[in-house]
């Protein structure tokens, strides 16, 4: 990880005017951090530091089970929030993150601005919105789980989380994010490379056609929401 503190914040403003979130100067507590593809944005049990906005990238979400595995639980990108239900509850980070891309945040200190921004009400009836729009979301999304084959929910999958075209997600958490037996994904991908949809070199998978699984996907839905599109 690399933190920028950058001096001119304000023309980053400009493309995500995040001071419009928050009835007080935001602008002094901002810094930018950026990560490179795998690194750790946050790990489970981590003290809250910072409460991150992506500027840009993709990052998952995970956690580890009592008994050692690790399950993928969702998506961010552009514009989502990381950290904000530990900023209201006042606890360890419950889950890790890990950038999927090249990804920069901006980062909010809480140490230096909780108190400010737990007493913003403008602040907090956003944040209200902003995660009722999530559990929508995801609510959606688990009845697409239900309602479309392996297939589509596996081609959509693919085109989320891959990066330049290579795809290298693990098998195991796959089948526990998509509720599937290993051997029924691993059929689907034998099937996807019989159709030169992907090839394989070693445990990676290249799309070959990028196109075609698109066609496939199911109604993609936005990896995350962002709080600007609720100010008014």
């Amino acid at each position: 990880m690399q933190n920028l503190q950058t001096d001119d914040i304000k023309q980053v403003l400009q493309i995500h005017p995040i001071h419009t979130l928050f009835s007080f100067p935001i602008e002094p507590f901002l810094s930018v951090q950026t990560f490179q593809r795998g690194d750790m944005i946050i790990h489970e049990g981590d003290t809250p530091g910072y409460l991150y906005y992506v500027l840009e990238g993709r990052a998952k979400i995970f956690t580890t089970q009592p008994n050692g595995k690790v399950a993928l639980l969702n998506f961010i990108t552009t514009g989502a929030f990381i950290g904000e239900l530990e900023l209201l509850q006042d606890a360890t980070y419950s889950k890790g993150v890990q950038a999927l891309t090249d990804l920069q945040c901006f980062a909010i200190s809480i140490q230096q601005v909780k108190s400010l921004l737990l007493q913003d009400a403008h602040f907090l009836r956003l944040l209200c919105a902003y995660l009722s729009r999530k559990a929508t979301m995801h609510s959606s999304r688990f009845a697409q789980g239900l309602s479309f084959p392996l297939e589509n929910r596996l081609a959509e999958f693919i085109l989320i989380s891959s990066h330049e075209g290579i795809y290298k997600e693990k098998h195991t958490e796959v089948c526990e994010y998509l509720g599937v037996s290993y051997r029924h994904l691993l059929h689907v991908f034998a099937h996807f490379i019989k159709q030169k949809k992907l090839s394989k070199q070693g445990r990676t998978y290249i799309i070959e056609d990028v196109t075609a699984l698109q066609k496939m996907a199911t109604v993609t839905h936005h990896l995350d929401v962002s709080l600007l599109d609720l100010v008014e």
